[in-house]
């Protein structure tokens, strides 16, 4: 009979709380690059502090939205490409914020592993930090979770969390949405982070690899080319909201689409009418759509089609709103109208450009 072993630890048992501290401490610069007015305090404490006034909010509503990366993960970890998913954290959070009208101003993440590799989880946490910077939100605070026998090995999972404000009276959708009112389209930067699992079936019945030039864009593998990170809308949307005035709501295009999205933003007496022809469709989509035989009805509800945020604007104001838009660095198409409430909440006029 085997002698048992005396003096057993946590790291036997799978958990090395050294390499914890040691990724800590290397992240630590990546998260103090995010300091933001609210927000200077160092990760490490029991929990992260914000401190409102400093931010310069005086009567402020908080709005919060937490959300994950779905199955994109998967093409991240089999591609062995891990420094961006992060950003597509930051961003699947701080774009739902924006549409409230809502200022993001922390965010913190939970990344849980079955076997902590420091270096992996840096290169995630500096992805996480490179969205923060780009939405304007502090980073400040997590959870890093090693347990042994939930995941395979490779195997990692990412969830996120964000906060944030708008001066009371100031949150959108506004209540005087009218027919007419004209509806204008971001452009996406592919993907996002939604509809991954079809994406996923849809490469393995093709037989190309996650490290083979990618059909729609051959200077990228596939891997590449599909982890693309989510656009992060937040600081050109707000420099319109607050330099106009003239944005009455958003709608962020993730999972369900334009048919379950927009409708979420209008009032119960109106829908949305879209001009399909007038969408620049990216070559991703049509690739994804004549791959995996997917029809365009399906195309729109699964993905964003080249359209990550769509404004609600009055007729009169469209012009300058997108002005302004253009100027901060999107590319905006006027896409539509509001009409009164037909038998659905989005009415399709044309043919996408799959």
């Amino acid at each position: 009979m085997q002698e048992k072993k005396n003096g057993l630890t946590y790291a036997d048992a799978g958990v090395d709380i050294d390499s914890g501290n040691d990724m800590v401490e290397k992240i630590k610069p990546l998260v103090r690059a995010t300091r933001r007015p609210g927000a200077d305090g160092e990760i490490g404490g029991f929990g992260g502090l914000f401190d409102l006034k400093a931010a310069g909010f005086t009567d402020p509503v908080l709005v919060a939205a937490n959300d994950g990366v779905g199955t994109k993960l998967k093409i991240a970890i089999d591609a062995g490409k891990h420094d961006t998913i992060g950003i597509d954290l930051v961003a699947m959070c701080v774009n739902d914020l924006v549409v409230q009208g809502a200022e993001p101003l922390f965010f913190l993440d939970y990344f849980a592993t079955g076997k902590l590799d420091p270096e992996q989880g840096v290169a995630i946490v500096k992805g996480i930090a490179d969205g923060c910077r780009q939405a304007g939100c502090a980073l400040i605070g997590g959870e890093t979770a090693e347990m042994p026998g939930m995941y395979r090995e490779g195997d990692y999972d990412l969830a996120g969390f964000a906060v944030g404000a708008a001066e009371r009276g100031q949150l959108l959708p506004t209540d005087d949405i009218v027919e007419g009112d004209v509806l204008l389209g971001l452009a996406s930067s592919g993907v996002h982070s939604n509809g991954y699992s079809l994406v996923r079936r849809i490469v393995s019945d093709s037989g190309i690899g996650w490290n083979d030039k990618a059909p729609f864009a051959p200077n990228l593998t596939l891997g590449e080319a599909l982890l693309e990170p989510t656009r992060i809308y937040v600081r050109s949307v707000l420099k319109a909201i607050r330099s106009t005035h003239g944005i009455k709501a958003l709608a962020h295009i993730t999972g369900g689409g334009f048919p379950d999205n927009i409708p979420r933003v209008l009032p119960k007496d109106f829908s949305a009418e879209l001009d399909l022809e007038t969408i620049d469709v990216p070559p991703v989509f049509s690739w994804l759509a004549k791959t995996g035989g997917v029809a365009p009805e399906e195309m729109m509800r699964t993905f964003n089609c080249g359209i990550g945020m769509i404004i609600v604007v009055a007729s009169g104001q469209a012009a300058q709103v997108a002005a302004v838009l253009q100027e901060a660095g999107e590319t905006v198409t006027p896409i539509g109208r509001i009409v009164p409430r037909r038998e659905t909440g989005v009415i399709y006029r044309g043919a996408i450009g799959l």
